[in-house]
């Protein structure tokens, strides 16, 4: 997987590069607030977690094509 710009940049001008957070963490931020408004959820902690950078990646995956 390619590393893009951040998706929130924010510019240092003492080391000339945009910081921010991923695009890969901004999508799996997303899905996990999706998951956690559904009422009925039963996984971990931990599983929703991973479970949300699945779904990141895929969204990542699908943008390439």
């Amino acid at each position: 997987m390619k590393i893009s710009q951040p998706a929130f940049p924010t510019w240092i001008e003492t080391d000339n590069m945009a910081h921010g957070m991923s695009l890969r963490d901004y999508f799996a931020s997303a899905a996990m607030q999706g998951y956690m408004g559904y009422s009925k959820a039963s996984m971990t902690l931990d599983e929703v977690a991973a479970w949300s950078y699945k779904v990141a990646d895929a969204l990542l995956k699908a943008r390439e094509a």
